[in-house]
């Protein structure tokens, strides 16, 4: 009898163990997904930029770095500075952010929204300012 009851402790601790890492995987899974949908709210250091990069109007994620500047410096510096990019036309267009490229055949470009707002300007003449949140994103331009 004493077996059985020491057989059946050591099973219900197992099934409790397992339960118990199962519940907290799921919580961090939880936590990382809502930081993904959080990061355009939060707030930027300020003596810094939020630049992210994405695909089709963000539905794709690629990367996304807080990167401190000083006022009055060139987005197309801080680009080359802290991303792998590929340029053309001198190094005024962007054609390749972190190896994904845009492409004539299937009509795509980077385009790049400084906080929700699409500039006027080229990013070799934008100049950035503390706490800008900037969005690059591969998108079709058809």
């Amino acid at each position: 009898m004493k077996k059985w009851m020491l057989m059946f402790t050591v099973i219900i601790l197992s099934a409790g163990l397992l339960i118990g890492c199962t519940s907290e995987d799921d919580t961090n899974q939880n936590t990382s997904v809502s930081t993904n949908e959080t990061s355009d709210t939060e707030q930027v250091a300020e003596d810094s930029v939020r630049i992210t990069v994405s695909i089709n109007e963000g539905e794709e994620f690629v990367t996304e770095e807080e990167i401190e500047i000083e006022e009055g410096d060139i987005l197309m510096d801080v680009m080359e500075e802290n991303f792998y990019i590929e340029t053309e036309f001198d190094g005024t267009y962007i054609t390749s952010i972190e190896r994904v490229a845009a492409s004539d055949e299937d009509g795509t470009a980077w385009m790049f929204f400084v906080n929700d707002e699409m500039p006027t300007v080229g990013a070799s003449e934008y100049e950035l300012s503390p706490g800008d949140k900037v969005v690059f994103d591969l998108q079709s331009w058809e």
